[in-house]
């Protein structure tokens, strides 16, 4: 081993990695460096390498002086380590389900009840949106950023008691079971909502749906509910979700949501008499002046703007959840 270094390539190379280091520690690194270095060069001289050729050669593979400095002084060169990455994605990916749905729902609505166009209610919706889907990115990432480099300790432990049970590939009858269920229920509050009313007063009760909807526009949704059914039997027949599934189920919560979205426009689908009995159970001045007129129309306003966002939805959750359904399914065939 030579007791000196002249190659000017060598004492550039320890010069770029020593310089990111503690001043304390220089020595030693800069030492222990040049003799790693050297002992190198001479094992490729011994070969018959000529020596600038196994100069370059050992300097190329030592690689980036900033990486060889950062291992020197455990100093990690990512965001988040792997100690910290599972959690920060689990946590992200739960906060970008939550957070942007919800800001979007009540920018839109805020916009439609103070009377914005359609093209408004998109823009501001898109710009929150995506606005809040970047803070959430940031301030997350930047939290775990911090305890990576302080190397807090977040109390997140795993053990074998966390393992998941095992996903039986297919339907279940609890699936069916539920599906018809609610559909059960649902049918049994159109019938008790037309004879009976959830909000009597009286002797005379109130229903929520128009009762002009009966017989034919009622036939129509309860046309609906028996395809859910045949279409909640069929999957079940078949042990799991397909394509043809998927986009029958589609269909149907696209057309559920026509009909709804089409009568609630057409100021059909409520019972005036229940409106009537919303308004006037805010307070009698509803019902007088202008003033009162334009309260009573703020609020019908607001019941339609929330029912459409209701009756939008639960459809849309609906089409989600059978494609979610129908590519684990094939992931799992």
């Amino acid at each position: 081993m030579t007791a000196t270094m002249s190659s000017s390539l060598t004492e550039r190379y320890i010069a770029a990695t020593v310089k990111s280091i503690t001043p304390t520690a220089q020595d030693d690194v800069r030492a222990e460096l040049a003799a790693s270095i050297d002992d190198a060069i001479e094992a490729r001289l011994d070969q018959g390498e000529p020596r600038d050729a196994a100069e370059r050669a050992v300097l190329t593979e030592l690689g980036d002086p900033g990486i060889l400095a950062a291992s020197y002084a455990d100093r990690p060169l990512h965001l988040i380590g792997p100690r910290y990455y599972l959690t920060w994605w689990r946590l992200l990916k739960l906060l970008l389900w939550i957070v942007p749905p919800f800001a979007a729902f009540g920018v839109a609505l805020a916009q439609v009840l103070s009377g914005a166009t359609v093209g408004e209610v998109i823009g501001q919706v898109v710009a929150v949106t995506i606005s809040v889907v970047v803070h959430l990115v940031f301030w997350t990432t930047l939290v775990f950023f911090v305890l990576e480099r302080t190397g807090a300790d977040t109390g997140v432990r795993w053990d074998v008691d966390q393992l998941p049970e095992p996903v039986v590939n297919g339907v279940g009858r609890a699936d069916l079971i539920a599906s018809l269920g609610f559909l059960v229920i649902g049918v049994g509050a159109i019938f008790w909502d037309r004879f009976l009313g959830f909000f009597p007063t009286g002797a005379d009760p109130i229903p929520v749906l128009n009762p002009g909807l009966w017989p034919w526009g009622i036939t129509i949704l309860f046309a609906l509910i028996v395809a859910e059914v045949l279409l909640a039997v069929a999957i079940y027949a078949s042990g799991r979700w397909n394509m043809l599934f998927a986009w029958i189920n589609t269909a149907l919560a696209i057309a559920f949501a026509v009909w709804a979205l089409t009568l609630l426009a057409r100021g059909e689908l409520i019972n005036p008499a229940f409106l009537d009995f919303v308004v006037s159970a805010g307070g009698e001045g509803f019902a007088r002046g202008d003033a009162g007129t334009a309260e009573q129309g703020g609020l019908f306003r607001v019941l339609a703007v929330v029912t459409g966002v209701c009756l939008v939805a639960f459809p849309v959750w609906d089409i989600i959840d059978g494609w979610l359904k129908t590519y684990r399914a094939r992931r799992q065939a």
